[in-house]
């Protein structure tokens, strides 16, 4: 009984924004104790999130031309990252050092070179760790042992440029994209090909999914979003962006967010082929005057079952934002200053740190290039602030 009012005279003491922010500390804690993610709940993260001190934010060098794409381990403890130089480099995220790096090749060795000889586009790493996929220009996806840094397979059957890969979690399903406008499923522990899907009428440019035998894509110029059904074979079709749609990533199993060319960023529900929430010029706009267009979205993150998502560009920023109630509405929390294009964006599991990986160019092509930027990755430390419940008087 004594517990009972104890309890009472506490939800009295709390304000409900008071409560919020308690309840969203125990579930991060329950994160941690766990190691994953309840996928039913939305954690509202956004409500305890600070700005980092740009002090704070570390900066790791190894690649010597842009960085195109990254992922964190599971644990938390290193991150792969990839270049135009056709280089893959696996890092301490403690110590910020290189563990391993995996030499790119010139064009031409590529019989004898253990390794891309082309820029690489896209990597993911399975939900356990245990294997790292890489795709490059050159058609070919590269299986290696995420420990060892060992090469193991090599995937062929793509007829132009791999532009994204990702692992279904709980799985070793792999699922990949191209700019031969397909979709192909692979099985890791077999070294097995399973199926081709067919749908987007230009160049994919990313692809993303989490658990469900379900993945989504951005169909570049064709300016449509693609749902894959895996078992039935159909596809869910999204419209929406004005321009080439260059980024994507899943927030939960029911929700979206991309970005592109045109400028803006989208929020989508998989119920809704429209999106349900657009931010126009999300990054603001460059040029001359009378010639100013918006700034691309060239990097999208969403940390999983939350309101948060960043996103990236070339306007020296990375964005934060929170989801509105329903994944309605965007308002932006705080900007991270980052020079150079944002061509990769990535949230450690428990939303720790946010990683960015940065270059002088564009992940796909060479339009601009910004001489200050440094070809690298950022890890940014995300915050909590820490709100104390006031003493009632």
């Amino acid at each position: 009984r004594k517990r009972k009012e104890n309890e009472v005279e506490q939800e009295i003491e709390e304000t409900p924004q008071e409560k919020k922010l308690r309840l969203a500390k125990l579930y991060l804690e329950q994160l941690r104790e766990e190691g994953e993610w309840d996928v039913d709940r939305t954690l509202f993260l956004s409500e305890i999130l600070v700005a980092p001190d740009p002090i704070e934010i570390r900066l790791l060098r190894g690649h010597k031309l842009s960085v195109t794409c990254l992922c964190i381990t599971p644990d938390e403890k290193h991150i792969f990252s990839a270049s135009k130089d056709c280089s893959i480099i696996k890092w301490d995220v403690g110590s910020g050092k290189k563990v391993h790096k995996i030499l790119g090749g010139r064009k031409g060795t590529e019989a004898r070179h253990v390794g891309h000889t082309a820029h690489i586009l896209c990597m993911a790493i399975s939900s356990d760790g245990k294997y790292l996929a890489t795709g490059d220009m050159n058609k070919l996806i590269m299986i290696w042992e995420a420990a060892t840094c060992k090469h193991l397979y090599k995937f062929t059957g793509h007829k132009d440029a791999v532009s994204g890969l990702a692992f279904r979690r709980g799985t070793h399903d792999l699922y990949s994209a191209s700019h031969d406008r397909s979709v192909k499923v692979w099985n890791v522990d077999e070294n097995a090909y399973v199926e081709t899907l067919f749908g987007h009428q230009d160049v994919i440019t990313a692809l993303d999914c989490l658990g469900r035998e379900r993945c989504v894509t951005a169909g570049g110029r064709d300016r449509t979003l693609r749902v894959w059904k895996i078992a039935e074979e159909t596809q869910l079709v999204f419209h929406g962006h004005e321009g080439s749609i260059d980024c994507v990533q899943l927030i939960n199993e029911e929700h979206m967010v991309s970005g592109g060319d045109d400028g803006c960023l989208c929020v989508w529900s998989v119920g809704k082929k429209k999106p349900v929430s657009v931010v126009k010029q999300a990054h603001g706009v460059h040029g001359n005057a009378g010639l100013k267009e918006p700034c691309w979205v060239s990097s999208v993150a969403a940390l999983h079952n939350s309101d948060t998502v960043a996103s990236g560009s070339h306007n020296a920023m990375v964005q934060l934002w929170k989801c509105g109630q329903g994944f309605r509405g965007l308002d932006p929390l705080f900007t991270i200053p980052v020079t150079g294009f944002v061509n990769s964006l990535k949230f450690s599991t428990s939303g720790k740190f946010l990683v960015a990986g940065v270059g002088q160019e564009h992940r796909l092509g060479r339009w601009w290039r910004v001489k200050d930027a440094k070809n690298g990755l950022y890890i940014i430390p995300l915050k909590r602030q820490n709100r104390e419940a006031p003493v009632p008087s």
